[in-house]
């Protein structure tokens, strides 16, 4: 029987490649977050030149409290639902520090309590908004074409499945999806009618020229996890306990607010 011999530098480069793989394949499955800077050529900010001024007021973040903070802390389940801080925030807790032997049970209802993003992308044409149209066929010389909103468009966006608590829902997977994609997201904008860019195309002759503009928007899909939400006085101690957990797959479109993906496009009729 012959034993060959492996060469220790290679077998050291082999070790070190193999303890690498896994941060290698961690990296190129790490999406990169989407910011104006990296946004496709063909979608424009129209922020300026909107019609119509789009607010983002209703999904606001809210600070917990410190007894908020502390009852958090205390589960074992995350929670991240705007309406339920709120309802701690406005909760007055003040155990008797010699209620020896004191124990109760508050509950306080069943909520969704936090989102777990799994996958975030965008589809830059979701909603087609407008199409404007020069026909060239007869004429002598070149025409441009630019883009006009011709009427007033509303694109709202939501979930993919029906569950219970839509609104909690939306705002867990906003907050979420903000922190993938750094520009304006809400679940409903609008285009406002009369709405312009600058930007031009040119129509040869015997050329009719077509402009179409999408509203772009993200999907989002991941976890939801429910649960039976209590607060636990036993003495002096106060603590959040989460019963009967349940995890649900779910999806959302969340539109981009004032951004508009254009395509152009030249036929002969």
């Amino acid at each position: 029987m012959i034993v060959k011999k492996i060469c220790p530098a290679l077998l050291i480069s082999f070790l070190i490649g193999f303890m690498l793989l896994p941060g290698m394949i961690f990296a190129e499955e790490k999406a990169e977050k989407i910011t104006p800077k990296n946004i496709p050529s063909h979608v424009l900010n129209i922020s300026k030149e909107n019609t119509y001024p789009n607010s983002t007021k209703d999904f606001t973040f809210l600070e917990p409290s410190d007894l908020t903070k502390e009852l958090i802390e205390s589960s074992e389940v995350k929670i991240d639902n705007p309406e339920l801080i709120k309802m701690l925030n406005e909760t007055t807790i003040k155990p008797s520090p010699i209620a020896f032997g004191y124990r109760s049970m508050i509950y306080l209802g069943s909520w969704p309590l936090n989102y777990e993003s799994q996958e975030t992308s965008v589809n830059w044409e979701y909603q087609q908004i407008n199409v404007n149209q020069v026909n060239n066929y007869g004429g002598n010389s070149k025409k441009t074409l630019h883009y006009i909103q011709e009427q007033r468009k509303e694109i709202n966006g939501g979930l993919t499945s029906k569950v219970d608590h839509p609104r909690d829902i939306k705002r867990l997977i906003l907050l979420k999806a903000q922190e993938n994609v750094d520009l304006p997201l809400s679940f409903k904008t609008v285009i406002g009618k009369g709405t312009k860019k600058g930007q031009t195309y040119g129509i040869p002759t015997k050329k009719t020229g077509y402009l179409y503009a999408y509203a772009p928007a993200v999907n989002e899909k991941g976890v939801i996890t429910f649960g039976e939400v209590y607060i636990k006085l036993k003495g002096s101690e106060k603590s959040l306990v989460v019963k009967n957990v349940e995890k649900q797959g779910i999806g959302a479109w969340i539109p981009i607010q004032d951004y508009v993906a254009f395509s152009f496009q030249l036929k002969n009729h």
